[in-house]
């Protein structure tokens, strides 16, 4: 495994018509690039992760595992306005020499992946074998796929969609009216909104979990609380939790870049974009996702040409695709083999 930091030291225009002189990406890399540069993996992380996917997808990356190093070149970037060492609020502003904070000229996901790009030439990467993405990731995945049709061999986006929907972006809103209503957030100091952040989480679980996770893991045990619940608790642990590794900043820019993702924009229609996609596509989705519902999904496996849909049970409900190792492989390993069945037909036909 191998962390870097890439500087990209050209003009940069971003979608809202800011300029960036320059900008720089944390990437982490396993194994090595083959000599026919036929074995690149890209994942996307979401919004909070790092770009070490072998920390949080510690169930599909490593040695042994379905993205092994020993097999392939795996890439992941931290996506730009993050807390974990690619451009982001807390850097300076070269045009201040201060930090950025509140006016940080934050990516949307087309953004992003148009940053992605020089670097995957700096790397030595002509086409990617594979790119998957979950979330936010996935949404990255989608935009890269249609800019750059020729670009992937198979792309497998995951609890994610075509655009951020109005109850996504109401969830996101939310959040940043929390950090918003912190008196501190104002503040051009990095620990700015800590307690704004805390309270931006608690909304956001309400989305990534399920009703069904909550009656089970935060049930009380007697009839006789009347206070101190198990579900409050959580929710106070899971806020300082994030407080302690994130920003409000950061937290606050990925969510309004999350909103801002439509791969209709400036295009003829999201259907006529997802046409443009031509890689092999395996589309999954969580059967009782609240933020990302499978309606989504399907609407993106039946409007990308040849797609396949795998729809996964999970107690956990959108974070299920953190955490349902064994069917998230299965589903890949089964669509990666009937591809190249598919492949093996068509070289005996020729």
């Amino acid at each position: 495994m191998s962390t870097k930091v890439f500087t990209y030291n050209k003009p940069f225009r971003l979608e809202s018509g800011a300029l960036l002189n320059q900008y720089h990406l944390a990437y982490t890399t396993f194994g090595e690039l083959n000599e026919t540069k036929s074995n690149a993996v890209w994942i996307f992380h979401a919004l909070t992760a790092n770009s070490d996917p072998s920390e949080w997808w510690d169930g599909l990356v490593g040695e042994g595992k379905l993205f092994d190093p020993a097999k392939y070149f795996i890439v992941c970037v931290n996506m730009p306005g993050s807390a974990y060492g690619s451009i982001g609020p807390l850097d300076i502003d070269p045009l201040t020499n201060e930090p950025y904070y509140h006016e940080f000229p934050w990516f949307t996901t087309r953004d992003m992946i148009r940053a992605y790009d020089p670097l995957r030439k700096e790397l030595g990467i002509e086409k990617i074998h594979i790119g998957i993405g979950g979330s936010m990731g996935g949404q990255q995945l989608l935009e890269w796929a249609i800019e750059e049709p020729q670009l992937f061999e198979h792309i497998i986006p995951i609890a994610t969609n075509a655009y951020h929907s109005a109850w996504g972006v109401a969830f996101n809103a939310s959040q940043r009216l929390a950090i918003e209503a912190d008196v501190t957030w104002k503040n051009k100091s990095a620990d700015a909104g800590q307690a704004g952040l805390k309270a931006a989480r608690s909304i956001a679980l309400l989305s990534y979990r399920h009703y069904d996770a909550y009656g089970i893991s935060q049930i009380e045990e007697t009839n006789d609380v009347l206070e101190d619940f198990k579900a409050e608790s959580y929710q106070r642990y899971q806020g300082d939790k994030l407080v302690k590794r994130y920003n409000a900043f950061s937290y606050y820019f990925l969510g309004k870049g999350m909103d801002s993702h439509n791969v209709g924009r400036s295009r003829a229609s999201i259907e006529l974009a997802l046409k443009e996609i031509t890689a092999r596509t395996l589309v999954i989705g969580i059967s009782n996702d609240l933020l990302f519902p499978i309606s989504e999904q399907q609407f993106l496996a039946n409007t990308i040409s040849g797609a396949t849909f795998k729809s996964i049970e999970s107690f956990y409900g959108h974070d299920g695709f953190l955490l349902e190792y064994d069917q998230i492989n299965k589903a890949i390993n089964n669509f990666l083999q009937q591809t190249q069945k598919t492949d093996l037909k068509k070289q005996l036909i020729k």
